[in-house]
């Protein structure tokens, strides 16, 4: 097992908590699990043990077990493999004891956050490791799923990869409808320098090396090579010459993401690791 990042920073329970509770009422209804209600005791002690029936990078394992706590807040949870750490298959996550009826109850709530995760980890491990080599980073992107961007942006994070911007209040992004907008990129960034504070970063897209030399005309911090073929991307990065951050966009993938990285770029930006990525196999047994 590849042991985890030692920097990545536990995500704070104030940020899934409720997450959890809402899913956990979508499942439960006004009835109940009718299920197990009728078939197991109410005070029934169960063990139970997660396991991944794939390999795979694991992220929400301690998510996976507030969501038992949810429903009985005596629950054990004994983890087995860290959020950041890499899986086999028929790998045991951890072993978790309690209240049967809680087990399973609560298993398909916390086996959706930690397979929906540890799929995000494991695709963003994946890309990270084929730029291994290359001075650039892999981020994230908002193209998250709604309510779950904080819990997605931590399995990027899991997975080895960076966020981008978490909302549209942490940065300036100016793209090509703002620049339609405002009439221009010039226009556009002037806007924004009169209406956001000083320790806002301004970051242009650009589609072209005209746009390009443009934004780099008005000091901007960072720009979005957004789509570019190689060979434009490369010219692009030769352009920019360090003034500012560079940030690659548009259709990576494992299999070109070391050709984009070699091309120099400070940053590759994939939307596809948090609202595609496929989910992780894992798996609850009741011992």
């Amino acid at each position: 097992m590849t042991k985890p990042d030692s920097a990545l920073a536990p995500l704070q329970p104030l940020l899934y908590e409720e997450t959890i509770r809402r899913a956990l009422a979508e499942d439960l209804g006004l009835a109940g699990d009718l299920t197990t209600d009728a078939i197991v005791a109410p005070d029934t002690i169960a063990g139970a043990t997660i396991v991944a029936r794939a390999p795979g990078r694991i992220a929400g394992i301690e998510i996976a077990g507030a969501a038992f706590r949810a429903l009985d807040p005596a629950a054990e949870m004994e983890v087995k493999v860290v959020d950041g750490g890499d899986a086999g298959h028929g790998q045991v996550l951890a072993t978790v004891r309690g209240s049967a009826r809680a087990l399973l109850s609560a298993e398909r709530t916390a086996l959706n956050f930690l397979a929906h995760l540890s799929g995000i980890a494991t695709a963003t491990r994946d890309i990270v490791a084929a730029v291994a080599g290359y001075p650039c980073r892999i981020v994230c992107t908002r193209k998250t799923t709604p309510g779950l961007r904080a819990l997605e942006k931590y399995a990027v994070r899991a997975g080895g990869g960076a966020n981008h911007r978490f909302g549209l209040d942490d940065a300036v992004l100016i793209k090509d409808n703002h620049r339609l907008m405002a009439g221009g990129v010039e226009e556009a960034v002037r806007r924004v320098r009169l209406h956001a504070g000083h320790m806002v970063k301004i970051e242009v897209e650009a589609d072209t090396l005209n746009e390009l030399e443009q934004a780099l005309s008005l000091g901007v911090d960072a720009v979005l090579l957004d789509n570019m073929p190689l060979e434009m991307l490369e010219q692009g990065v030769r352009m920019v010459k360090g003034k500012a951050i560079t940030e690659a966009s548009g259709g990576i993938t494992p299999e070109n993401a070391p050709a984009v990285a070699a091309t120099g770029v400070n940053l590759i930006s994939i939307g596809w690791i948090t609202h595609s990525a496929p989910a992780l196999d894992v798996s609850l047994a009741l011992l």
